[in-house]
């Protein structure tokens, strides 16, 4: 049930279809049918509509003639492609940054690094959620381009579901922290341009073998799709 929004009550149920996708509460290939959602999130059907519409502009739900909305079942190779241009946008945004950056926002990013070094993996998902996020946003603001940050923000509410797979395995979490580090020491130590780019791709070719892995493990129906 969504309660007293500050927001407009459709962005407050996209944010809740989005958070139950990412989590797998709602699966792949699942039919989301309107009164089921309008009990699920106590919404009008205008509503979600609204809000429907929105989610299949993230690729997070599939309208399909005569059927109404799924959410979207991923192949191996829609995952690949997505990670493909994530790797080329934050080459880019790494790249950025190391050349654009303020030494103001070059010495924070050191520090936020430093907290992630003392908080990332022994916190919670929230915790790790929330430092990652505050990374991005440094590594943005330093890298100033619009363009870039409405890319990369649109592709990160997609992936949505894969970075939750991320965030919960250990493993992977240290070995992300250990990348992360690199991106730093390139970009905002060294100022190295190039460097930052291979950094940041690298990163995100790791982490987009983690999502085909993870989601064809978690999702069924992804296995079916092929692809």
């Amino acid at each position: 049930m969504i309660t007293v929004p500050a927001a407009p009550v459709r962005q407050e149920v996209v944010r809740a279809v989005r958070q139950d996708i990412v989590q797998l509460e709602l699966r792949p290939g699942q039919r989301l049918a309107e009164p089921m959602l309008c009990e699920r999130y106590g919404v009008s059907r205008t509503v979600v509509r609204e809000a429907l519409r929105q989610l299949e502009s993230e690729g997070l739900i599939t309208l399909l003639p005569n059927r109404g909305a799924i959410v979207t079942i991923l192949t191996r190779c829609d995952i690949i492609a997505v990670y493909e241009v994530r790797a080329c946008l934050e080459g880019l945004m790494g790249e950025c940054f190391a050349a654009r950056a303020s030494d103001e926002q070059a010495a924070g990013l050191v520090d936020h690094l430093d907290r992630m070094d003392r908080e990332f993996c022994s916190g919670d998902l929230a915790t790790r959620v929330a430092l990652k996020d505050e990374f991005y946003e440094r590594m943005l603001a330093g890298a100033d381009n619009e363009v870039l940050r409405e890319n990369l923000e649109r592709i990160h509410l997609r992936i949505g579901m894969f970075r939750h797979f991320a965030f919960t395995d250990e493993e992977r979490v240290r070995l992300s922290l250990d990348e992360l580090r690199r991106i730093v020491e390139a970009a905002a130590v060294r100022r190295a341009p190039a460097e930052a780019r291979a950094a940041c791709a690298a990163h995100i070719k790791r982490a987009g073998e983690l999502a085909v892995a993870e989601y064809e493990a978690r999702t069924p129906a992804a296995r079916i799709a092929g692809g």
